[in-house]
C-alpha cells in the first residue's frame, strides 16, 4: 500500500497515514487499507468506466510490484452507494 501511493504520488496528490492511504486520480478516488492480512481497497469515481479504469491501474501495478507473490489481480467486488 505504502509504495503504492509513494509511486502514484509522483504524478498525482497521493497520502499515507499509518496502515491507510488514499490516491486521487483524474477519474476518482483510491482509498486504501492494508494489515498483515491483506490489502483493501475501495474506488469511487464519476461513472462505472472510471471505477473500472480505476481496477485496471490498481491490477496492473500490484502485479507489477507483487511479481514475487505470483499476484494476478484483486478479487473485485461492488458495492451499491
Amino acid at each position: 500500500m505504502v509504495q503504492l501511493c509513494k509511486h502514484f504520488g509522483h504524478k498525482v496528490p497521493a497520502e499515507v497515514e499509518g496502515d491507510a492511504g488514499q490516491v486521487t486520480f483524474g477519474m476518482g478516488l483510491a482509498q486504501m487499507q492494508s494489515d498483515d492480512q491483506a490489502l483493501t481497497v475501495v474506488l469511487s469515481g464519476d461513472s462505472g468506466e472510471a471505477v473500472a479504469s480505476l481496477q485496471e491501474v490498481i491490477d496492473s501495478h500490484l502485479q507489477r510490484f507483487a511479481f514475487r507473490e505470483e499476484f494476478s489481480g484483486m478479487d473485485w467486488s461492488v458495492v451499491a452507494a
